[in-house]
């Protein structure tokens, strides 16, 4: 099987003083094995709520989430479905648990039963992926806001996951702190074959993804890669979302009457474009 993540149907509902709320209204859509999906969306529009789906933190009112074939639904999977496709939150102080940072890698692993030979490899590992091995017997409160959440993420990866679901992950933090995890992240996608979904709200992290999932009030919008999503600037703009800087200049450029093509997304295709005008 080839689908890490399929999303049939779902609908999630809860209540909010005494009123019934929609938060997810009928969505579908599949993740690859290998894939790197960008989830966007301004607040409110069900991204992060789509995201706690993913590993079952929630389950649908309606419809089914399956992880490898694994019902979320089924409880006699949780266990399984959390070690396939860990998840990352937006505060790394919220999951990091212990005093020493390779004490917080191993406890996922020594929750699993993993014998301590093995735990420690998987120490090594994660950390040498997150570049952070210089820091393990580093205090984790020592550590910047980036570093903090790569040891977030290398704690996940000692769980030997398929599929990272990342909520969020740079909102807290600075841009040096989000190139970081970014550059992790990406890392992680391109030499582990590890699957990525990224739930995000800055569009030059949503760039690098390739394919880009567009949510407004509970509901796929748009979807396609990010040349197609972000070349519909005025319908972006109508979801009171931004496109990445370059795509909004190259937008004002083509208005003003200068021939440039809708798909421009980095700074090196708008200096090459510009160029051919000559």
């Amino acid at each position: 099987m080839d689908k890490m993540i399929q999303v049939e149907n779902v609908t999630f509902e809860y209540t909010n003083n005494e009123k019934q709320v929609i938060a997810l209204n009928k969505i579908s859509f599949e993740v690859k094995k290998g894939e790197f999906v960008a989830i966007i969306g301004h607040n409110g529009s069900g991204k992060s709520t789509m995201a706690k789906h993913l590993n079952a933190l929630l389950l649908p009112s309606e419809g089914d989430v399956r992880v490898q074939g694994m019902n979320t639904k089924e409880e006699e999977y949780l266990w399984d479905i959390r070690q396939v496709a860990g998840m990352v939150f937006q505060n790394p102080d919220n999951q990091i648990v212990a005093t020493i940072v390779e004490e917080d890698v191993a406890f996922g692993p020594e929750n699993l039963g993993v014998k301590p030979s093995e735990i420690i490899e998987r120490v090594n590992n994660s950390l040498s992926q997150v570049d952070m091995e210089e820091y393990r017997h580093k205090a984790p409160h020592l550590l910047s806001g980036g570093q903090k959440q790569r040891i977030a993420i290398a704690g996940v990866i000692a769980m030997k996951p398929h599929c990272i679901i990342l909520d969020e992950p740079t909102a807290m933090l600075d841009p040096s702190g989000r190139r970081e995890v970014m550059k992790t992240i990406k890392k992680l996608n391109e030499e582990e074959g590890i699957t990525i979904i990224n739930i995000t709200h800055f569009m030059e992290e949503a760039v690098e993804a390739d394919r880009v999932i567009v949510m407004e009030e509970g509901n796929i919008v748009l979807e396609g890669t990010p040349r197609e999503v972000f070349s519909q600037v005025e319908k972006l703009k109508e979801l009171g979302l931004d496109v990445p800087q370059v795509t909004e200049l190259t937008h004002q450029l083509k208005s003003a009457g200068i021939d440039l093509p809708d798909d421009i997304l980095t700074v090196d295709e708008m200096v090459m474009n510009i160029c051919r005008l000559k």
